[in-house]
């Protein structure tokens, strides 16, 4: 009975030891912020920034295969303990870019008009979630 017991236990060592596992705290693709993206790339990279204007940056090891994407702000309403729509930026893509970022344009004011905190969306054209965020804005 010690036996079958001792080989039980080396059989479970050895297979745990075969395993290969990984974990990661946030899988591709990843977003994040910027005030702007200038000619030497991303200035001003952090989770919180006062009102105005800001660049959402996603970043992925693979293709994106996204065309028709949105970039969407939810702002948390105290009274509710939820989040509420806040805005939202339609844009297209070409499917194998792997990087990204979205700003300030003619069709899109990016812009954060109240403080507070938000959850960001970047949408494929199905509405399905492809990486999202929080960020803090403040006064």
């Amino acid at each position: 009975m010690k036996k079958a017991h001792l080989f039980l236990s080396a059989l479970v060592i050895l297979v745990f030891l075969g395993m290969k596992c990984e974990s990661f705290a946030q899988e591709d693709p990843v977003m994040y912020f910027c005030e702007r993206y200038g000619s030497n790339g991303e200035v001003g990279i952090a989770s919180r920034f006062s009102t105005g204007y800001l660049t959402v940056v996603v970043k992925c090891d693979h293709k994106l295969r996204l065309t028709e994407v949105h970039i969407q702000f939810d702002k948390w309403n105290e009274d509710t303990r939820s989040y509420d729509f806040y805005k939202k930026f339609n844009y297209t893509l070409e499917p194998e870019m792997n990087y990204v970022y979205f700003s300030r344009n003619e069709d899109s004011d990016m812009s954060f008009d109240d403080p507070g905190f938000y959850r960001v969306y970047l949408l494929d054209d199905d509405e399905r979630t492809v990486a999202s965020a929080l960020i803090e804005i403040t006064d």
